[in-house]
């Protein structure tokens, strides 16, 4: 059994405690990796403050040339971070091997970013200029969903903007992100990338300590506003990315088996454990019964397993306080609608659960209206376009959204009409390094990904000269 340390000052460290992590195929626990302490936590926010005014004078380019080294370090490592990932995440292999590659390029794009000096004025009467400087201690919160994506999310334009940095993933999916700390010791001055463990207790000391800064957390919405209202007192800049009920607005034109194959894929996608996962399909009348019965028959064949087995398509969920949330789901969608794929929890060791396509539910009923998280989605018909976007857009979320058609001017025009911080036609979960990533009401605050991302680790500083 490897050897996990956590990274505190520069140095890989044990914890005052351990924790086991489980490997949601099997149930059982495959790692043993340390838990920090409050005294630990406090020792990687001592270092990462005493780390920020070396780090914060480094040269731009110097910065950049860390987070490339780490991008390099990441796929020097991609088998082993891969399989990793699939044992304490669950998802399919193939999943996993593009979740590192994703980690690997999202750093490469960060290093291309810059926040240059804006120029107000430069004349004989004064000048004025618009600068971006470092926050501080940033405190990034990952969840259990992209473990290595998240912390490379979370790492990149923090220390990139000169910034220092504790990370503390999520207590089930631990590994890979002290694995990637391991990585950081060697890349990173010390204090500069610090990355602890805990069982879930650490959260509210750490986004509430005067020392910190700025948090960065991707979870939960509830969680979110507990971030939130605990920063409060230190004034801290929060950057939140929450949940999601993400909509796809189908129409009558489409090619129905063609885009049922592109719903399901980012509807279950990693098991449906996407915030941007479509979570809802509103589909036409005229097609209801053939998409239903196009989504059914891929549910049918979807091949449920270990993610390490070939042939895998969706595995396990993450953990098993969200496998009795699904089951909870299933129980509901049987009661609202009618199950037509699906709907059975496997008789196996793990927390599997057959990809679910549940019809003839309506807005109203919790299927719709919460985020399942899981591998189920509804699909409800709708005749009246100017009805069906405000039936999409009656939700507290507002993380992403789709509209499909042949007609694409036509289903801009609906696109542009949806609530949420991205939307797409004819496809889903386009995202990327350079896409600013927003989400509206419920669904998050602030902004990842881009430069404006960028921008939301760093402070607005106005020099203002007289001449």
């Amino acid at each position: 059994m490897a050897d996990y340390r956590m990274l505190i000052g520069g140095e890989l460290v044990a914890g005052d405690a351990t924790l086991d992590v489980v490997n949601p195929a099997t149930g059982e626990p495959f790692a043993v990796v340390p838990r920090a302490s409050q005294a630990q936590a406090d020792e990687a926010i001592a270092a990462a403050k005493a780390a920020l005014a070396g780090w914060g004078a480094t040269p731009f380019e110097e910065r950049r040339a860390c987070i490339l080294k780490l991008a390099d370090a990441i796929a020097a490592n991609a088998d082993e971070l891969a399989r990793a990932l699939t044992l304490e995440q669950g998802k399919p292999l193939a999943e996993a091997q593009g979740e590192v590659g994703w980690a690997e390029g999202y750093l490469r794009h960060y290093a291309t970013l810059e926040l240059p000096d804006r120029i107000i004025q430069d004349d004989d009467k004064g000048y004025i200029a618009v600068q971006h400087k470092p926050l501080g201690v940033v405190v990034g919160i990952t969840a259990w969903n992209f473990p290595l994506l998240l912390a490379c999310w979370k790492i990149g334009p923090a220390v990139l903007a000169g910034n220092c940095i504790v990370l503390k993933p999520a207590p089930t999916t631990p590994v890979c992100a002290l694995m990637l700390g391991a990585l950081c010791r060697d890349v990173f001055p010390a204090g500069v990338v610090n990355i602890i463990t805990d069982a879930n207790d650490l959260g509210p000391h750490l986004t509430a300590h005067p020392d910190v800064a700025k948090i960065g957390f991707t979870g939960s919405t509830g969680t979110g506003k507990a971030i939130l209202a605990s920063s409060a007192a230190g004034l801290k800049r929060v950057t939140l990315e929450l949940g999601g009920n993400d909509p796809a607005i189908v129409l009558e034109d489409v090619d129905v088996r063609a885009t049922a194959q592109a719903i399901f894929g980012n509807a279950f996608l990693n098991c449906g454990q996407v915030c941007l996962a479509i979570k809802r399909a509103y589909v036409h009348e005229a097609i209801y019964d053939a998409m239903c019965d196009e989504l059914a028959r891929l549910a049918e064949e979807a091949v449920v397993d270990d993610g390490l087995k070939q042939g895998t398509r969706i595995g396990p969920i993450q953990n098993r306080q969200q496998f009795e949330k699904v089951k909870d789901f299933l129980e509901t969608a049987r009661k609202e609608g009618r199950i037509i794929a699906g709907g059975k929890v496997l008789d196996r060791e793990g927390y599997f659960i057959e990809p679910t396509i549940v019809r003839d539910v309506h807005d109203g009923d919790r299927i719709v209206d919460e985020e399942q998280f899981g591998p189920i989605l509804p699909v409800i018909a709708f005749r009246d376009i100017d009805d069906v976007v405000t039936r999409a857009n009656a939700s507290e979320y507002g993380l992403g959204g789709s509209v499909w058609s042949q007609d694409v001017s036509k289903a801009a025009e609906i696109a542009g009409r949806i609530d949420s911080g991205q939307v797409w036609v004819n496809q889903h979960i386009a995202i990327g390094p350079h896409i600013p990533m927003a989400g509206f009401r419920s669904s998050g605050l602030g902004v990842e990904q881009s430069a404006e991302g960028l921008a939301e680790y760093t402070q607005l500083k106005v020099v203002n000269i007289a001449r």
